[in-house]
Protein backbone atom coordinates (compact mmCIF):
# COMPACT_ATOMS: atom_id res chain seq x y z
CA UNK A 1 0.00 0.00 0.00
CA UNK A 2 1.39 3.24 -0.78
CA UNK A 3 1.67 6.08 1.54
CA UNK A 4 -0.74 8.94 1.02
CA UNK A 5 1.78 11.76 1.54
CA UNK A 6 4.05 10.57 -0.83
CA UNK A 7 1.08 9.77 -3.56
CA UNK A 8 0.27 13.32 -2.87
CA UNK A 9 3.22 14.78 -3.60
CA UNK A 10 4.18 12.56 -6.76
CA UNK A 11 1.12 13.65 -8.28
CA UNK A 12 1.91 17.36 -7.81
CA UNK A 13 4.99 16.64 -9.85
CA UNK A 14 4.54 14.44 -12.19
CA UNK A 15 0.73 15.07 -13.56
CA UNK A 16 0.20 18.62 -12.96
CA UNK A 17 1.75 19.37 -16.56
CA UNK A 18 0.07 16.40 -17.88
CA UNK A 19 -2.91 17.43 -16.76
CA UNK A 20 -2.73 20.67 -18.78
CA UNK A 21 -1.54 19.37 -21.83
CA UNK A 22 -4.40 16.86 -22.34
CA UNK A 23 -6.28 20.05 -23.77
CA UNK A 24 -4.08 20.32 -26.36
CA UNK A 25 -3.75 16.85 -27.48
CA UNK A 26 -6.11 15.66 -30.32
CA UNK A 27 -5.40 11.61 -29.82
CA UNK A 28 -8.44 10.74 -27.39
CA UNK A 29 -11.27 8.19 -27.97
CA UNK A 30 -13.15 7.04 -24.83
CA UNK A 31 -14.20 3.79 -26.71
CA UNK A 32 -10.31 3.52 -27.53
CA UNK A 33 -9.34 3.81 -23.82
CA UNK A 34 -12.11 1.46 -22.37
CA UNK A 35 -12.48 -1.26 -25.10
CA UNK A 36 -10.09 -0.93 -28.19
CA UNK A 37 -7.00 -0.72 -26.20
CA UNK A 38 -7.81 -4.12 -23.91
CA UNK A 39 -9.32 -6.11 -26.81
CA UNK A 40 -6.80 -8.54 -26.32
CA UNK A 41 -8.04 -12.20 -27.07
CA UNK A 42 -10.40 -13.97 -24.53
CA UNK A 43 -10.17 -10.88 -22.22
CA UNK A 44 -13.47 -10.36 -20.42
CA UNK A 45 -15.14 -6.72 -20.13
CA UNK A 46 -18.61 -7.69 -18.97
CA UNK A 47 -19.62 -10.23 -16.38
CA UNK A 48 -24.13 -9.94 -16.94
CA UNK A 49 -26.43 -11.73 -14.46
CA UNK A 50 -30.38 -11.54 -15.53
CA UNK A 51 -32.72 -12.10 -12.53
CA UNK A 52 -33.08 -15.27 -13.40
CA UNK A 53 -30.21 -16.45 -12.67
CA UNK A 54 -29.34 -16.52 -16.41
CA UNK A 55 -25.76 -15.25 -17.36
CA UNK A 56 -22.95 -14.18 -19.81
CA UNK A 57 -19.67 -13.17 -20.01
CA UNK A 58 -18.69 -10.84 -23.29
CA UNK A 59 -15.10 -9.61 -24.07
CA UNK A 60 -13.54 -6.87 -24.98
CA UNK A 61 -13.02 -7.88 -28.26
CA UNK A 62 -17.21 -8.60 -28.64
CA UNK A 63 -17.52 -5.48 -27.16
CA UNK A 64 -15.35 -3.20 -30.04
CA UNK A 65 -16.96 -5.20 -32.80
CA UNK A 66 -20.62 -4.37 -31.78
CA UNK A 67 -20.30 -1.21 -30.65
CA UNK A 68 -18.43 -0.30 -33.92
CA UNK A 69 -21.38 -1.99 -35.87
CA UNK A 70 -23.86 0.32 -33.54
CA UNK A 71 -21.75 3.35 -34.11
CA UNK A 72 -21.75 3.24 -37.86
CA UNK A 73 -25.87 2.80 -37.47
CA UNK A 74 -25.82 5.87 -35.32
CA UNK A 75 -23.57 7.89 -38.13
CA UNK A 76 -26.15 6.55 -40.74
CA UNK A 77 -29.07 8.21 -39.03
CA UNK A 78 -26.45 11.58 -38.94
CA UNK A 79 -24.52 10.94 -35.60
CA UNK A 80 -21.83 13.10 -35.66
CA UNK A 81 -18.76 14.59 -33.21
CA UNK A 82 -20.31 16.42 -30.09
CA UNK A 83 -24.22 14.75 -30.45
CA UNK A 84 -26.09 13.47 -27.51
CA UNK A 85 -27.00 9.74 -27.96
CA UNK A 86 -29.29 9.15 -24.75
CA UNK A 87 -29.53 5.68 -23.16
CA UNK A 88 -32.61 4.68 -20.97
CA UNK A 89 -31.61 1.21 -20.92
CA UNK A 90 -31.50 -1.22 -17.79
CA UNK A 91 -28.25 -2.82 -16.90
CA UNK A 92 -27.27 -5.33 -19.94
CA UNK A 93 -25.06 -5.59 -22.85
CA UNK A 94 -26.88 -3.64 -24.90
CA UNK A 95 -26.38 -0.43 -22.80
CA UNK A 96 -23.02 -0.48 -22.52
CA UNK A 97 -22.47 -1.31 -26.53
CA UNK A 98 -24.24 1.77 -26.66
CA UNK A 99 -21.97 3.68 -24.69
CA UNK A 100 -18.68 2.80 -26.82
CA UNK A 101 -20.79 3.33 -29.35
CA UNK A 102 -21.25 6.70 -29.19
CA UNK A 103 -18.25 7.31 -27.87
CA UNK A 104 -16.37 5.74 -30.74
CA UNK A 105 -17.76 8.75 -33.19
CA UNK A 106 -16.81 10.86 -30.48
CA UNK A 107 -20.40 11.59 -29.83
CA UNK A 108 -21.74 12.09 -25.89
CA UNK A 109 -23.08 9.95 -23.94
CA UNK A 110 -26.65 10.79 -22.23
CA UNK A 111 -27.64 8.07 -19.31
CA UNK A 112 -31.01 8.27 -18.30
CA UNK A 113 -32.29 6.44 -15.08
CA UNK A 114 -34.93 3.80 -16.12
CA UNK A 115 -36.59 4.49 -12.99
CA UNK A 116 -37.70 8.05 -14.31
CA UNK A 117 -40.94 9.00 -15.56
CA UNK A 118 -41.55 10.55 -19.32
CA UNK A 119 -41.12 14.24 -17.38
CA UNK A 120 -38.09 13.89 -15.80
CA UNK A 121 -36.61 11.82 -19.39
CA UNK A 122 -38.42 14.93 -21.34
CA UNK A 123 -36.46 17.75 -19.34
CA UNK A 124 -33.02 15.69 -19.85
CA UNK A 125 -33.50 15.00 -23.63
CA UNK A 126 -34.64 18.52 -24.34
CA UNK A 127 -32.00 20.44 -22.24
CA UNK A 128 -29.76 18.07 -23.69
CA UNK A 129 -30.92 18.15 -27.42
CA UNK A 130 -30.57 14.32 -27.58
CA UNK A 131 -29.96 12.94 -31.49
CA UNK A 132 -31.17 9.77 -30.73
CA UNK A 133 -32.32 7.84 -27.56
CA UNK A 134 -31.99 3.88 -27.43
CA UNK A 135 -34.56 2.11 -25.08
CA UNK A 136 -36.08 -1.61 -24.00
CA UNK A 137 -39.71 -2.82 -24.74
CA UNK A 138 -40.05 -2.17 -20.80
CA UNK A 139 -39.62 1.57 -21.28
CA UNK A 140 -40.22 2.22 -24.50
CA UNK A 141 -43.95 3.51 -23.58
CA UNK A 142 -42.52 6.13 -21.44
CA UNK A 143 -41.34 7.91 -24.94
CA UNK A 144 -44.65 7.90 -26.51
CA UNK A 145 -45.41 10.31 -23.77
CA UNK A 146 -42.06 12.88 -24.10
CA UNK A 147 -42.77 16.10 -26.55
CA UNK A 148 -40.84 16.17 -29.84
CA UNK A 149 -38.56 12.44 -28.93
CA UNK A 150 -35.64 12.42 -30.85
CA UNK A 151 -35.57 8.91 -33.10
CA UNK A 152 -35.46 5.61 -31.03
CA UNK A 153 -33.74 2.71 -31.30
CA UNK A 154 -36.01 -0.26 -29.49
CA UNK A 155 -34.04 -3.13 -28.38
CA UNK A 156 -36.83 -6.17 -28.32
CA UNK A 157 -37.07 -9.97 -27.86
CA UNK A 158 -36.27 -12.67 -30.20
CA UNK A 159 -39.15 -11.78 -32.99
CA UNK A 160 -38.90 -7.64 -32.26
CA UNK A 161 -41.52 -8.23 -29.30
CA UNK A 162 -41.92 -4.24 -28.10
CA UNK A 163 -40.66 -2.59 -31.50
CA UNK A 164 -43.39 0.43 -31.95
CA UNK A 165 -43.74 1.24 -35.81
CA UNK A 166 -41.29 3.41 -36.82
CA UNK A 167 -38.59 2.78 -34.26
CA UNK A 168 -35.35 1.41 -35.77
CA UNK A 169 -34.56 -2.44 -34.34
CA UNK A 170 -31.61 -2.33 -32.29
CA UNK A 171 -30.21 -5.79 -32.81
CA UNK A 172 -31.52 -6.08 -36.71
CA UNK A 173 -29.11 -2.78 -37.14
CA UNK A 174 -26.10 -4.12 -35.39
CA UNK A 175 -26.57 -7.02 -38.26
CA UNK A 176 -27.10 -5.09 -40.83
CA UNK A 177 -23.83 -2.88 -40.47
CA UNK A 178 -19.93 -3.14 -40.84
CA UNK A 179 -17.77 -3.72 -37.86
CA UNK A 180 -14.82 -1.21 -39.30
CA UNK A 181 -15.45 2.00 -38.04
CA UNK A 182 -12.49 4.43 -37.71
CA UNK A 183 -12.68 5.89 -33.85
CA UNK A 184 -12.87 10.17 -33.91
CA UNK A 185 -9.74 11.55 -32.10
CA UNK A 186 -10.59 14.05 -29.82
CA UNK A 187 -8.97 16.15 -27.19
CA UNK A 188 -8.49 16.05 -23.24
CA UNK A 189 -11.36 19.14 -23.46
CA UNK A 190 -13.90 17.69 -25.76
CA UNK A 191 -17.05 15.81 -23.79
CA UNK A 192 -17.90 12.61 -23.53
CA UNK A 193 -21.06 12.34 -21.09
CA UNK A 194 -23.68 14.71 -20.28
CA UNK A 195 -24.89 14.36 -17.07
CA UNK A 196 -27.52 16.25 -15.11
CA UNK A 197 -27.51 17.02 -11.24
CA UNK A 198 -30.42 14.89 -9.35
CA UNK A 199 -32.66 18.00 -8.77
CA UNK A 200 -33.31 17.49 -5.21
CA UNK A 201 -33.39 20.99 -4.65
CA UNK A 202 -34.80 22.58 -8.34
CA UNK A 203 -34.78 21.36 -12.38
CA UNK A 204 -31.50 18.59 -12.78
CA UNK A 205 -28.89 20.61 -14.24
CA UNK A 206 -26.74 20.31 -17.36
CA UNK A 207 -23.36 19.06 -17.11
CA UNK A 208 -20.99 18.54 -19.57
CA UNK A 209 -17.70 15.57 -18.56
CA UNK A 210 -14.56 16.29 -20.73
CA UNK A 211 -12.26 13.15 -21.62
CA UNK A 212 -9.53 14.28 -19.77
CA UNK A 213 -11.95 13.56 -16.55
CA UNK A 214 -11.02 9.86 -17.27
CA UNK A 215 -7.45 10.11 -16.02
CA UNK A 216 -9.24 11.13 -12.24
CA UNK A 217 -11.83 8.25 -12.67
CA UNK A 218 -9.19 5.74 -13.11
CA UNK A 219 -6.77 7.74 -10.41
CA UNK A 220 -9.80 6.99 -7.83
CA UNK A 221 -10.57 2.77 -9.48
CA UNK A 222 -6.80 2.57 -8.06
CA UNK A 223 -6.65 4.42 -5.40
CA UNK A 224 -9.74 4.74 -3.15
CA UNK A 225 -11.38 1.50 -4.81
CA UNK A 226 -8.35 -0.17 -4.95
CA UNK A 227 -9.13 -1.99 -7.36
CA UNK A 228 -6.24 -4.94 -8.42
CA UNK A 229 -6.12 -7.47 -11.19
CA UNK A 230 -6.84 -10.13 -9.48
CA UNK A 231 -10.42 -8.86 -7.92
CA UNK A 232 -13.72 -9.69 -8.95
CA UNK A 233 -15.59 -5.94 -9.22
CA UNK A 234 -19.35 -5.09 -8.56
CA UNK A 235 -19.90 -1.44 -8.36
CA UNK A 236 -24.01 -1.91 -7.08
CA UNK A 237 -24.82 1.28 -8.67
CA UNK A 238 -27.10 2.18 -11.86
CA UNK A 239 -25.24 3.38 -14.83
CA UNK A 240 -28.15 6.23 -15.10
CA UNK A 241 -26.18 7.98 -12.29
CA UNK A 242 -22.97 9.51 -11.99
CA UNK A 243 -21.30 7.16 -9.42
CA UNK A 244 -22.58 4.16 -11.91
CA UNK A 245 -21.21 5.33 -15.02
CA UNK A 246 -17.98 7.20 -14.01
CA UNK A 247 -17.09 4.27 -11.45
CA UNK A 248 -19.25 1.40 -12.49
CA UNK A 249 -18.28 1.64 -16.25
CA UNK A 250 -15.92 4.22 -17.17
CA UNK A 251 -12.99 3.98 -14.82
CA UNK A 252 -12.53 0.02 -14.70
CA UNK A 253 -13.09 -0.77 -18.25
CA UNK A 254 -10.31 2.17 -19.09
CA UNK A 255 -8.24 0.04 -16.42
CA UNK A 256 -8.76 -3.16 -18.54
CA UNK A 257 -10.56 -4.53 -15.59
CA UNK A 258 -13.86 -6.43 -16.20
CA UNK A 259 -17.30 -5.28 -14.27
CA UNK A 260 -20.13 -6.79 -13.29
CA UNK A 261 -23.74 -5.49 -14.66
CA UNK A 262 -27.11 -7.59 -12.31
CA UNK A 263 -30.11 -6.37 -14.32
CA UNK A 264 -32.84 -7.29 -11.46
CA UNK A 265 -34.25 -6.03 -8.42
CA UNK A 266 -31.97 -4.82 -4.78
CA UNK A 267 -32.75 -7.81 -2.15
CA UNK A 268 -30.49 -9.52 0.09
CA UNK A 269 -31.32 -12.51 -1.88
CA UNK A 270 -30.20 -11.60 -5.29
CA UNK A 271 -27.06 -9.60 -3.78
CA UNK A 272 -25.60 -12.54 -2.21
CA UNK A 273 -26.27 -14.70 -5.07
CA UNK A 274 -23.59 -12.63 -7.29
CA UNK A 275 -21.28 -12.14 -4.72
CA UNK A 276 -20.84 -15.51 -4.34
CA UNK A 277 -21.34 -17.21 -7.69
CA UNK A 278 -18.97 -14.24 -9.16
CA UNK A 279 -17.11 -14.37 -6.18
CA UNK A 280 -16.99 -10.89 -5.83
CA UNK A 281 -13.94 -9.33 -3.53
CA UNK A 282 -14.32 -5.91 -4.30
CA UNK A 283 -17.31 -4.28 -3.75
CA UNK A 284 -18.98 -0.52 -4.32
CA UNK A 285 -22.24 0.76 -3.37
CA UNK A 286 -24.42 3.32 -1.16
CA UNK A 287 -24.79 3.39 2.44
CA UNK A 288 -28.79 2.44 1.57
CA UNK A 289 -28.18 -0.33 0.04
CA UNK A 290 -25.48 -1.58 2.52
CA UNK A 291 -28.46 -0.77 5.27
CA UNK A 292 -31.02 -2.65 3.84
CA UNK A 293 -28.13 -5.55 3.46
CA UNK A 294 -27.32 -5.49 7.63
CA UNK A 295 -31.09 -5.78 7.83
CA UNK A 296 -30.65 -9.28 6.38
CA UNK A 297 -28.86 -9.81 9.40
CA UNK A 298 -26.97 -13.22 10.19
CA UNK A 299 -28.61 -14.79 7.29
CA UNK A 300 -26.53 -12.50 4.87
CA UNK A 301 -23.39 -12.40 7.10
CA UNK A 302 -23.08 -16.52 6.38
CA UNK A 303 -23.86 -16.19 3.27
CA UNK A 304 -20.96 -13.68 1.91
CA UNK A 305 -18.48 -14.52 4.81
CA UNK A 306 -15.06 -14.30 3.90
CA UNK A 307 -15.82 -13.41 -0.01
CA UNK A 308 -15.02 -9.61 0.13
CA UNK A 309 -11.69 -7.72 0.89
CA UNK A 310 -13.24 -4.40 0.34
CA UNK A 311 -15.80 -2.63 0.82
CA UNK A 312 -16.75 1.28 -0.54
CA UNK A 313 -19.76 3.58 -0.18
CA UNK A 314 -20.62 6.98 -1.61
CA UNK A 315 -23.59 9.01 -2.07
CA UNK A 316 -23.97 10.14 1.44
CA UNK A 317 -22.47 10.01 4.05
CA UNK A 318 -21.76 6.26 5.94
CA UNK A 319 -23.08 5.96 8.82
CA UNK A 320 -20.65 4.73 11.96
CA UNK A 321 -22.69 1.97 13.04
CA UNK A 322 -22.44 0.50 9.25
CA UNK A 323 -18.41 0.46 9.38
CA UNK A 324 -19.08 -1.49 12.96
CA UNK A 325 -21.26 -3.75 11.35
CA UNK A 326 -19.09 -4.94 8.61
CA UNK A 327 -15.66 -5.18 10.63
CA UNK A 328 -17.27 -7.35 12.89
CA UNK A 329 -19.70 -9.23 11.30
CA UNK A 330 -17.69 -9.54 7.68
CA UNK A 331 -14.00 -9.11 8.81
CA UNK A 332 -14.33 -6.62 6.00
CA UNK A 333 -13.27 -2.85 6.12
CA UNK A 334 -15.72 -0.84 4.50
CA UNK A 335 -14.26 3.32 3.70
CA UNK A 336 -16.58 6.27 2.84
CA UNK A 337 -16.21 8.25 0.23
CA UNK A 338 -17.28 11.72 -0.99
CA UNK A 339 -18.24 13.31 -4.76
CA UNK A 340 -20.91 15.17 -6.78
CA UNK A 341 -21.86 14.46 -10.21
CA UNK A 342 -19.88 17.63 -11.45
CA UNK A 343 -16.54 16.16 -9.63
CA UNK A 344 -16.97 12.83 -9.61
CA UNK A 345 -14.82 11.82 -6.11
CA UNK A 346 -12.86 14.09 -3.96
CA UNK A 347 -12.20 12.93 -0.47
CA UNK A 348 -11.48 9.31 0.57
CA UNK A 349 -10.80 7.26 2.89
CA UNK A 350 -8.25 5.96 0.33
CA UNK A 351 -7.98 1.45 0.11
CA UNK A 352 -5.23 1.71 -1.67
CA UNK A 353 -3.40 4.71 -0.04
CA UNK A 354 -1.76 4.25 3.95
CA UNK A 355 -3.28 7.27 6.24
CA UNK A 356 -5.07 7.71 9.29
CA UNK A 357 -9.00 6.47 9.10
CA UNK A 358 -11.47 7.78 11.68
CA UNK A 359 -14.78 6.74 12.41
CA UNK A 360 -17.60 8.96 10.75
CA UNK A 361 -14.56 11.13 8.78
CA UNK A 362 -15.05 11.40 4.96
CA UNK A 363 -11.15 10.98 4.84
CA UNK A 364 -8.47 12.84 3.16
CA UNK A 365 -8.42 15.09 -0.41
CA UNK A 366 -7.81 12.68 -3.28
CA UNK A 367 -4.56 13.36 -4.85
CA UNK A 368 -4.77 16.40 -7.40
CA UNK A 369 -6.99 18.05 -5.73
CA UNK A 370 -6.95 21.02 -2.74
CA UNK A 371 -9.70 20.83 -0.68
CA UNK A 372 -10.77 23.28 2.01
CA UNK A 373 -13.23 24.42 4.85
CA UNK A 374 -14.55 28.37 4.30
CA UNK A 375 -16.53 30.61 6.55
CA UNK A 376 -19.46 32.60 5.26
CA UNK A 377 -16.85 35.18 3.30
CA UNK A 378 -15.27 32.36 1.84
CA UNK A 379 -12.16 32.51 4.06
CA UNK A 380 -10.47 29.63 4.69
CA UNK A 381 -11.17 28.09 8.33
CA UNK A 382 -8.44 26.40 10.34
CA UNK A 383 -9.14 22.83 11.92
CA UNK A 384 -11.94 22.34 14.25
CA UNK A 385 -14.16 25.00 12.60
CA UNK A 386 -17.33 23.78 10.44
CA UNK A 387 -17.63 25.48 7.05
CA UNK A 388 -18.43 25.09 3.45
CA UNK A 389 -16.12 22.06 1.69
CA UNK A 390 -14.74 23.94 -1.49
CA UNK A 391 -12.28 23.12 -4.36
CA UNK A 392 -9.44 25.53 -4.66
CA UNK A 393 -9.97 25.07 -8.45
CA UNK A 394 -6.31 26.96 -9.11
CA UNK A 395 -4.37 24.02 -7.30
CA UNK A 396 -6.74 21.13 -8.10
CA UNK A 397 -5.28 20.01 -11.86
CA UNK A 398 -7.82 17.05 -10.92
CA UNK A 399 -10.91 18.75 -11.31
CA UNK A 400 -12.59 18.99 -14.64
CA UNK A 401 -16.44 20.76 -13.65
CA UNK A 402 -16.11 23.91 -15.79
CA UNK A 403 -19.66 25.04 -14.85
CA UNK A 404 -23.65 23.59 -16.10
CA UNK A 405 -24.54 23.54 -19.71
CA UNK A 406 -26.53 27.16 -21.20
CA UNK A 407 -26.89 28.15 -17.34
CA UNK A 408 -24.78 30.20 -14.67
CA UNK A 409 -23.61 29.26 -11.59
CA UNK A 410 -23.11 30.87 -7.76
CA UNK A 411 -20.92 27.60 -7.03
CA UNK A 412 -17.92 29.52 -8.77
CA UNK A 413 -16.45 32.18 -6.29
CA UNK A 414 -12.94 33.42 -7.32
CA UNK A 415 -10.67 30.24 -7.56
CA UNK A 416 -13.63 28.48 -5.17
CA UNK A 417 -16.11 25.83 -6.34
CA UNK A 418 -18.64 25.98 -3.54
CA UNK A 419 -19.90 22.30 -2.80
CA UNK A 420 -22.83 23.31 -0.90
CA UNK A 421 -21.95 20.91 1.60
CA UNK A 422 -21.15 21.34 5.77
CA UNK A 423 -17.44 20.08 6.84
CA UNK A 424 -15.35 20.30 9.49
CA UNK A 425 -11.23 20.53 8.71
CA UNK A 426 -9.53 18.00 11.52
CA UNK A 427 -6.02 18.16 12.86
CA UNK A 428 -4.10 15.98 10.89
CA UNK A 429 -6.05 17.32 7.47
CA UNK A 430 -8.62 15.12 7.10
CA UNK A 431 -12.36 16.24 6.52
CA UNK A 432 -16.03 14.99 8.68
CA UNK A 433 -18.94 15.45 7.22
CA UNK A 434 -21.66 17.91 9.19
CA UNK A 435 -24.09 18.03 6.62
CA UNK A 436 -26.09 19.84 3.39
CA UNK A 437 -26.14 23.50 4.43
CA UNK A 438 -29.58 23.87 3.91
CA UNK A 439 -29.65 20.67 6.42
CA UNK A 440 -27.90 21.82 9.46
CA UNK A 441 -30.43 22.73 12.10
CA UNK A 442 -29.87 25.74 14.96
CA UNK A 443 -31.74 24.92 17.83
CA UNK A 444 -31.42 27.06 20.82
CA UNK A 445 -28.12 28.57 19.80
CA UNK A 446 -26.60 25.49 18.97
CA UNK A 447 -25.62 23.95 14.99
CA UNK A 448 -26.90 20.42 15.12
CA UNK A 449 -25.40 18.08 11.70
CA UNK A 450 -28.29 15.96 11.12
CA UNK A 451 -25.99 12.98 10.08
CA UNK A 452 -24.65 12.71 13.72
CA UNK A 453 -28.19 12.09 15.41
CA UNK A 454 -28.86 9.99 12.54
CA UNK A 455 -26.29 7.61 13.09
CA UNK A 456 -26.62 8.07 16.61
CA UNK A 457 -30.10 6.58 16.11
CA UNK A 458 -29.54 4.04 13.64
CA UNK A 459 -26.72 2.20 16.11
CA UNK A 460 -29.95 1.71 18.57
CA UNK A 461 -31.33 -2.07 17.17
CA UNK A 462 -35.03 -1.07 16.55
CA UNK A 463 -34.08 1.12 13.64
CA UNK A 464 -33.28 0.57 9.89
CA UNK A 465 -32.91 4.05 8.71
CA UNK A 466 -33.60 7.56 10.33
CA UNK A 467 -33.78 11.02 8.68
CA UNK A 468 -33.51 14.20 10.83
CA UNK A 469 -34.75 17.93 9.62
CA UNK A 470 -34.79 21.25 12.02
CA UNK A 471 -38.87 21.76 12.94
CA UNK A 472 -39.65 25.37 12.93
CA UNK A 473 -40.36 26.59 16.96
CA UNK A 474 -40.82 29.58 18.26
CA UNK A 475 -38.59 29.40 21.60
CA UNK A 476 -35.48 27.41 19.89
CA UNK A 477 -35.71 28.22 16.03
CA UNK A 478 -35.76 24.92 15.31
CA UNK A 479 -36.13 21.45 17.03
CA UNK A 480 -34.68 18.48 16.32
CA UNK A 481 -37.17 16.01 14.88
CA UNK A 482 -36.69 11.96 14.09
CA UNK A 483 -38.57 10.41 11.23
CA UNK A 484 -37.49 6.42 12.08
CA UNK A 485 -37.88 3.25 9.88
CA UNK A 486 -38.33 0.60 11.91
CA UNK A 487 -36.81 -3.50 11.76
CA UNK A 488 -39.81 -5.99 11.23
CA UNK A 489 -39.51 -7.13 14.66
CA UNK A 490 -40.11 -3.52 16.28
CA UNK A 491 -43.66 -1.73 16.65
CA UNK A 492 -43.51 2.05 16.83
CA UNK A 493 -45.03 3.63 20.41
CA UNK A 494 -44.33 6.48 22.80
CA UNK A 495 -42.53 4.21 25.10
CA UNK A 496 -39.64 3.41 22.01
CA UNK A 497 -39.74 6.73 21.05
CA UNK A 498 -38.79 7.76 24.39
CA UNK A 499 -36.05 5.24 24.47
CA UNK A 500 -34.50 6.85 21.36
CA UNK A 501 -34.60 10.44 22.46
CA UNK A 502 -32.33 9.25 25.83
CA UNK A 503 -30.33 6.89 23.74
CA UNK A 504 -29.25 9.82 21.41
CA UNK A 505 -29.32 12.45 24.31
CA UNK A 506 -26.82 9.81 26.11
CA UNK A 507 -24.76 8.96 21.99
CA UNK A 508 -24.64 12.74 21.28
CA UNK A 509 -25.01 15.80 23.41
CA UNK A 510 -28.16 16.89 25.80
CA UNK A 511 -29.18 20.04 22.94
CA UNK A 512 -29.06 17.72 20.31
CA UNK A 513 -31.54 14.73 20.56
CA UNK A 514 -34.57 14.61 18.67
CA UNK A 515 -37.59 16.07 21.04
CA UNK A 516 -40.21 14.80 18.25
CA UNK A 517 -39.71 11.47 16.82
CA UNK A 518 -42.21 10.20 14.26
CA UNK A 519 -42.34 6.29 13.18
CA UNK A 520 -42.73 5.97 9.22
CA UNK A 521 -42.70 2.88 6.89
CA UNK A 522 -40.41 4.77 4.44
CA UNK A 523 -38.19 7.82 3.77
CA UNK A 524 -38.30 10.35 0.95
CA UNK A 525 -35.29 9.42 -1.43
CA UNK A 526 -34.09 10.41 -4.90
CA UNK A 527 -33.74 7.70 -7.48
CA UNK A 528 -30.50 6.76 -6.72
CA UNK A 529 -31.64 6.31 -3.14
CA UNK A 530 -30.22 9.56 -1.44
CA UNK A 531 -32.23 10.82 1.18
CA UNK A 532 -34.13 13.68 0.39
CA UNK A 533 -34.66 15.98 3.86
CA UNK A 534 -35.69 18.97 2.36
CA UNK A 535 -39.08 17.56 1.97
CA UNK A 536 -39.19 17.06 5.07
CA UNK A 537 -38.45 19.80 6.33
CA UNK A 538 -40.88 21.68 4.17
CA UNK A 539 -44.01 19.70 5.07
CA UNK A 540 -42.69 20.82 9.09
CA UNK A 541 -42.34 24.31 7.71
CA UNK A 542 -45.78 23.83 6.70
CA UNK A 543 -47.14 22.67 9.23
CA UNK A 544 -45.91 25.11 11.62
CA UNK A 545 -47.52 27.86 9.17
CA UNK A 546 -50.97 26.49 8.85
CA UNK A 547 -50.77 26.01 12.44
CA UNK A 548 -49.97 30.02 12.92
CA UNK A 549 -52.62 30.47 10.53
CA UNK A 550 -55.14 29.04 12.65
CA UNK A 551 -54.13 30.91 15.92
CA UNK A 552 -54.63 33.94 13.32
Amino acid sequence: MRDYLTAAAQFDYHHTVNATLAGNLQALNACVECCDRHALPGRIALFWEGRDASSATYTFSDLQDKAARFANFLRAQGVKQGDRVAGLLPRNVELLITVLATWRLGAVYQPLFTAFGPKAIEHRLVSSGATVVVTDAVNRPKLSEVADCPAIVTVGGPKGQGIVRGDWSFWAELGNHSADCEPVLLSGEDPFLMMFTSGTTGPAKALAVPLKALVAFQAYTRDAVDLRPEDAFWNLADPGWAYGIYFGVAGPLSMGHPITFYDGPFTVESTCRVINKYAISNLTGSPTAYRMLIAGGDEFARAIKGRLRIVSSAGEPLNPEVIRWFADNLGVVIHDHYGQTELGMVLCNHHGLAHPVHLGAAGFASPGHRIVVLDDNHQELAAGQPGILAIDRRQSPMCWFAGYQGAPTKAFVGDYYLSGDTVELNPDASISFVGRSDDVITTSGYRVGPFDVESALIEHPAVVEAAVVGKPDPERTELVKAFVVLGARFEGHPQLAEELRQHVRKRLAAHAYPREIEFVSELPKTPSGKLQRFILRNQEIAKAQEAAAHKV
